[in-house]
């Protein structure tokens, strides 16, 4: 019996070592386990928080630099000699809502809604634009406003570039900085002239204010790339005291 008693506890002994260690066993694999969701958790966080940050890093990238140094330098981009158009419309204010329709791609003159948009806002795309009707106005204060087609807004760099440039012409009270970028799309009219993805446009009083209307003159010139340095060229040439309104925000 003593022989028994003692075999019978060594089994047991055994057995419990054997739970023991398959416990062990256990704990160690469900530690991997859970090293492994943690692990896949934080790439996964990193991941989407580096692609939400891509977009600003980018952005800031873009934004580096004077305005003549954004985007491609303006003999590389594809830029055509303003045009110019005699201008009608000032001063003829239509009721909000209704729909205007312009025979140039993208507007320069015409009649407009009798407000504007916010001088404060310097970039727009297709989700948040103002219609038209209310950019022409700005238009009628001196604005310069850069406009760009479908292309552009599919292209991140060429998008970072023209809100890079947006941001060199800062606030709401120095008339200088009389300037929008603003998109064009298929539901506004007509498309820019082939191969050309950029337009700027602006409203000239065509000489002396006092002169009247029949001096005025719609201004475009045609782009195929963003460049700040033909915007500040074009912004020279046609600055917002050459305009009907030089003196409303």
């Amino acid at each position: 019996m003593g022989k028994s008693s003692k075999a019978s506890r060594s089994e047991a002994k055994d057995r419990r070592a054997v739970v023991e260690q398959m416990r062990r066993e256990q704990q160690r694999a469900e530690k991997k386990r859970t090293y492994a969701i943690v692990g896949a958790c934080a790439v996964v966080g990193l991941a989407i928080i580096g692609a939400g940050l891509y977009p600003v890093i980018q952005q800031n990238r873009a934004a580096a630099g004077d305005l003549e140094t954004l985007g491609v330098p303006a003999s590389q981009a594809g830029c055509d000699d303003p045009v110019t158009e005699p201008a009608t419309g000032s001063a003829n204010h239509r009721p909000e809502g209704e729909r205007i329709f312009y025979d140039n791609a993208p507007p320069a003159f015409g009649p407009h809604y009798a407000s504007t948009a916010p001088m404060s806002r310097k970039f727009y795309t297709a989700d948040d634009r103002p219609e038209l009707e209310y950019l022409v106005h700005n238009l009628e204060h001196g604005y310069n406003i850069v406009w760009y087609d479908e292309t552009v807004a599919e292209d991140d760099e060429m998008l970072n570039q023209l809100r890079a440039i947006s941001t060199k012409f800062p606030g709401a009270s120095d008339p200088r900085n009389k300037f929008i970028v603003a998109p064009w799309t298929a539901d506004d009219g007509k498309p820019f002239p082939d191969g050309k993805h950029v337009a700027i446009s602006h409203w000239s009083v065509g000489g002396d204010a006092a002169e009247g209307t029949s001096n005025q003159r719609g201004v475009w010139t045609y782009c195929e790339k963003p460049s700040g340095e033909a915007v500040a060229d074009f912004v020279e040439e046609y600055p917002y005291t050459d305009s009907p309104e030089p003196n409303a925000i």
